[in-house]
């Protein structure tokens, strides 16, 4: 379903939802992926998991957004959340067409929250 998804969007989105795929399969090579909340009025989002959920991966006309499940729990020393700042659990990363994003930050936010679901809820490093 992620890949049927990729090639639909067949845009700039498409291509950085692929992109940040790969990062999160090179951050955990034992993820799951998943196609979740199927319904009539909503083709799905991809999830990622390992003991529990790591993050979504939604994709709007502007934006291709990365929510993490427990992101208000990580550490974000690269400052890559800009999204969902409110919220006491979640925290999103919004990339916009032609946006940068630090992969390598990217990649350990990915283990922190692998680490973070594997822990419990002491606060990731």
């Amino acid at each position: 379903m992620i890949d049927a998804r990729i090639e639909e969007l067949g845009d700039w989105r498409g291509a950085t939802l692929a992109r940040m795929r790969a990062l999160i399969r090179r951050a955990d090579p034992d993820v799951v992926e998943e196609w979740k909340w199927r319904k009539p009025s909503n083709p799905g989002v991809p999830v990622w998991s390992h003991d529990g959920m790591i993050c979504t991966g939604e994709t709007y006309r502007a934006v291709v957004k990365l929510t993490f499940a427990r992101g208000a729990s990580l550490e974000d020393p690269a400052r890559l959340f800009n999204s969902s700042l409110g919220g006491s659990v979640r925290r999103a990363i919004d990339i916009h067409e032609g946006d940068e994003l630090d992969e390598a930050a990217f990649i350990e936010l990915v283990r922190a929250a692998v680490s973070l679901n594997r822990s419990g809820s002491r606060r990731a490093r």
